[in-house]
């Protein structure tokens, strides 16, 4: 059973992929009707919300775009920074909505970014637990396994954290778009482009539960 739905969950995963792809690359192809570029969408929106201390950098790549409350920068990927497109305004208004949460001080980002140290150590440290942990359940020591499901927790509690940052970051963004007077076809294809990228957190945060449902199943029949 456990392979069946990680088999369907790497299914999902990417048909999500491939559709999010799909949608991106079309949206690239018509110009937004603000006639902005990602880099001037990023400007104005961060204006309205009378953000001044955050700077929006073009950073090398593909899919590289992100916002970085340590520095406080809007990194947005070559062509969106330049672009004028749906896709290029879309993504730049969802990287200014993770800058407006953390202006906002909303909670839900808050606690991400406190968890990030937590889940670095533990995504180093899982390989060898979780190897190395499953081998000793077969001799009967379940001790490393579980420090391993543990870690695995906090894993999984981030990727589940992380749905609520992203959906509010896209709503953010698409409330500001509309605010701005996109027309209804720019406004619907943005809307479009941002519920496939948030679909992509949905199936790995449902990876995550799948995986770490697995791991402690493990456990709890050892120890019975």
């Amino acid at each position: 059973m456990y392979m069946i739905l990680v088999l369907l969950i790497m299914g999902a995963g990417a048909l999500v992929q491939m559709y999010l792809k799909n949608k991106m690359n079309a949206y690239s192809k018509e110009a937004n009707s603000l006639g902005m570029t990602g880099k001037e969408v990023a400007e104005h929106m961060l204006a309205d919300f009378g953000i001044h201390d955050v700077q929006v950098m073009s950073v090398e790549g593909q899919l590289t775009d992100h916002y970085n409350p340590q520095n406080k920068t809007v990194n947005l990927s070559e062509l969106v920074y330049a672009s004028n497109s749906i896709t290029a305004a879309a993504i730049a208004a969802h990287e200014c909505g993770h800058a407006v949460q953390h202006a906002k001080a909303y909670s839900m980002l808050g606690l991400r970014s406190r968890l990030v140290p937590l889940v670095n150590f533990s995504s180093s440290m899982l390989p060898f637990l979780l190897g190395v942990g499953v081998m000793l359940a077969v001799r009967g020591t379940s001790l490393p396994l579980m420090i391993g499901v543990a870690f695995y927790g906090v894993v999984t509690l981030f990727s589940i954290i992380t749905l609520p940052v992203e959906f509010d970051a896209s709503n953010r963004a698409l409330a500001w778009l509309d605010q701005k007077n996109l027309d209804d076809n720019s406004y619907e294809k943005a809307k479009d482009g941002l519920k496939w990228a948030a679909m992509t957190y949905v199936v790995s945060a449902i990876g995550t539960i799948v995986n770490l449902l697995y791991y402690i199943s493990l456990v709890s029949g050892r120890r019975n």
